[in-house]
């Protein structure tokens, strides 16, 4: 329930206070970094030794080796080895960039006649002091083996088409070592190669179907007399029984730890090089549903931002969209900006993943290749970057602009001792009245509503993607989500809470509410939307004329209206036809559109409950974002089944509508957060934020 704003080039030193005070044997270094407030550290460190056994250390993925290794002998030190941390072989082999600088002095000096490159595209990524794409010349023979013929592809003698795992066989491993099968479950697009074949016919195996290849490797492995018999049971129970690893109980080496060298804090101007939260490493920059997915933190959609704190943009002038000139080693890179309330105050955050100049009709030429500022050794922080800030402002697609709580309580939330003294803040008195001018309805089988927990809520936006894929929602592109018209069903609205330059973030899922008194209902005058027998909002798609007055009367604001024929023939931004859902209605350009609770999932249910002359289960109906959410913070199912998980999470305390007060009666409502913040840490975040005052 914390967050420190602390530069990346502190991590080190942070990391090596922290361990010192946890007590880990050849620590000794407590000194914090410059300015945190030892205090913090102090409380820090108590609050993980009470936890003991149960606390856990996670370092970032980004992290330096001695990161990794000082968090890992502090959950040694803490005993939680074995309770919340559990070792086990690494299940994928990562490269690093070494590897690649050793690859690009081989082709230097001619010691490669043949080059296969597999699922990687280092032509796009590479730091460009490599230059490898000039360098993949000099090789006499280049292969590349991908899902699309991208920058690598193209400048490749060969490129193969790559099967996409939804149509190949292959097999594969989870992260707890469990093995288990991939049958297909489309039929194949292109004709494309799995990486299994490609392997098989550098060993002279020519034109062997994928099954077969994957049969022998997994009769090469089976010590039993009935292989046919032990594929069939992997096959019908989709792993490999007995496969998972049994865990590792590695030791801790005292020698390694006092060996480690101290890292330079960070000092002066630093730039961050980050993974995209939607495009990755740049392979799904051709995907249009995730080039126009809001970015969890920013809510940028369609490009590329540097992201600037507030103080640093006070301090060099820089505004919203202002073109700022990055150079690393003489590469220069042109940015817009975007001033980013919790950033570190001398660090600037480049995303990686776009830029790309081919990547299909959707992905090519969208934003700047942060790449081409990654030093040789391929680190991810780089010291002192130059910056000149140009007088060239760029527009940028964001899509929070017009979702502010205004004063209202939109998002209610409590300290644990708050909601200890009062278990019903969520629900004010002046909330409580039901009386209404209309009439209630009357149901005599299900009625459908939905729970969102704001504790579990982490704003990552699956919810978006899932109920666009689901509901054949198109992408507007660019232009259009700058205009306001963005499609999606559902949004997940980022609130600031506390100064701009260490606030507090929170999140919060809005999809329709489906109202029990719903004021879009009254208003249409074609009666497009409608009330059904189970407590849904209904579209009906082929009456409504586009009037928009539903819009103008939802106080949620979570009516879209298709504006063009994005789903056309000749739309720029098609989506293609087999990525759209067979149950659910394409709509054409001047109808209203919003969430149905995936009214098709619903009706799937119906059917076959009575084929089975039986009722809906409780949990049997799951919508796309529900399904989706990984932390499960949305529930849905009969909120006139007491028993149901849906009807005690509106029975809860914590239970909440949003904007009640407007006696909408929402069948979607809310279970508040509910903080535990640490007394000491917050005594002395309060005190900072006095004496900045």
């Amino acid at each position: 329930d914390h967050r420190l704003t602390l530069p990346a080039g502190d991590m080190a030193a942070f990391a090596r206070a922290l361990a010192a005070r946890l007590g880990v044997p050849g620590v000794s270094d407590d000194t914090p970094p410059a300015g945190l407030d030892p205090a913090w550290l102090d409380a820090l460190t108590e609050d993980l030794q009470r936890a003991g056994a149960q606390a856990v250390i996670i370092p970032g993925d980004q992290q330096s080796r001695d990161v990794h290794a000082l968090a890992h002998a502090g959950n040694h030190r803490l005993g939680a080895i074995g309770t919340t941390v559990s070792y086990g072989d690494p299940v994928i082999a990562r490269g690093d960039q070494g590897g690649l600088t050793e690859l690009a002095r081989a082709m230097d000096l001619g010691e490669l006649d043949s080059l296969l490159m597999m699922g990687v595209n280092p032509v796009y990524d590479a730091p460009p002091s490599l230059n490898f794409e000039q360098r993949l010349k000099r090789v006499p023979f280049t292969v590349h083996w991908g899902l699309y013929r991208d920058e690598t592809g193209r400048a490749s003698q060969w490129h193969l088409p790559a099967a996409h795992p939804l149509e190949a066989w292959d097999d594969a491993r989870a992260f707890d070592g469990t093995l288990s099968l991939m049958q297909p479950t489309i039929v194949p697009l292109y004709n494309g190669l799995t990486a299994q074949q490609v392997l098989d016919s550098c060993l002279g195996r020519y034109h062997r179907p994928a099954l077969e290849v994957l049969r022998d490797h997994w009769r090469r492995q089976y010590r039993g007399d009935d292989f046919e018999a032990h594929w069939n049971g992997m096959l019908k129970a989709g792993l490999a029984t007995g496969s998972a690893d049994p865990g590792r109980t590695p030791a801790l080496r005292e020698s390694a730890l006092a060996a480690l060298t101290p890292e330079a804090s960070g000092q002066g101007l630093e730039l961050v090089l980050r993974a995209d939260p939607a495009l990755h490493d740049g392979q799904y920059a051709n995907n249009g549903w995730l080039q126009e997915l809001p970015r969890p933190i920013t809510k940028l959609t369609w490009d590329s931002a540097a992201l600037v704190s507030p103080a640093l943009a006070e301090q060099h002038h820089i505004h919203e969209g202002q073109k700022l000139r990055l150079t690393v080693d003489g590469e220069r890179l042109n940015v817009p900006a975007w001033i980013q309330p919790g950033q570190p105050q001398n660090t600037i955050t480049l995303f990686l993943g776009q830029g790309r100049r081919v990547a299909g009709r959707i992905g090519t030429g969208v934003g700047a290749n942060a790449y081409r500022l990654m030093p040789a050794e391929g680190v991810y922080r780089i010291s002192d970057p130059g910056l000149e800030v140009e007088s060239v402002r760029i527009p940028l697609a964001s899509t929070q602009k017009h979702h502010n709580m205004a004063g209202r309580d939109l998002l209610r939330e409590a300290n644990l001792a708050d909601y200890q003294n009062d278990p019903e803040f969520a629900q004010p008195e002046r909330y409580k009245d039901e009386i209404s001018l209309y009439p209630d309805y009357q149901y005599d089988g299900y009625a459908w509503g939905m729970s969102i927990d704001l504790n579990s809520c982490i704003g990552c936006n699956a919810c978006v993607t899932a109920c666009q894929a689901e509901n054949n929602i198109p992408i507007v592109g660019k232009e259009e989500v700058m205009r306001g018209h963005d499609m999606h069903w559902i949004r997940v609205d980022r609130y600031y809470a506390g100064p701009a330059d260490d606030p507090d973030i929170r999140f919060q899922p809005v999809p329709c509410m489906h109202c029990e008194k719903a004021p879009c209902e009254y208003v249409c005058p074609v009666e497009a939307t409608q009330h059904n027998s189970e407590g849904l909002n209904d579209m009906i798609y082929n009456r409504c004329v586009g009037t928009r007055y539903c819009s103008q009367n939802c106080p949620y604001k979570v009516r879209r209206f298709n504006w063009f024929h994005y789903t056309s023939e000749d739309a720029e931004l098609h989506t293609p036809a087999p990525a759209e859902n067979p149950d659910v209605t394409v709509r054409s350009r001047g109808v209203m559109e919003k969430c149905t609770y995936c009214v098709q999932r619903i009706n799937q249910a119906h059917i076959d409950a009575r084929n089975g002359d039986r009722e809906i289960a409780d949990g049997e109906i799951k919508t796309a974002c529900q399904q989706v959410c990984p932390s499960e913070a949305i529930t849905f199912g009969d909120i006139g089944d007491p028993d149901s998980q849906v009807s005690r999470n509106k029975a809860s305390s914590l239970n909440y509508a949003m904007l009640e007060e407007l006696n909408t009666r929402p069948r979607t409502t809310y279970l508040a957060g509910v903080r535990n913040p640490n007394p000491a840490i917050e005594a002395l975040e309060s005190d900072h934020r006095e004496a900045d005052a």
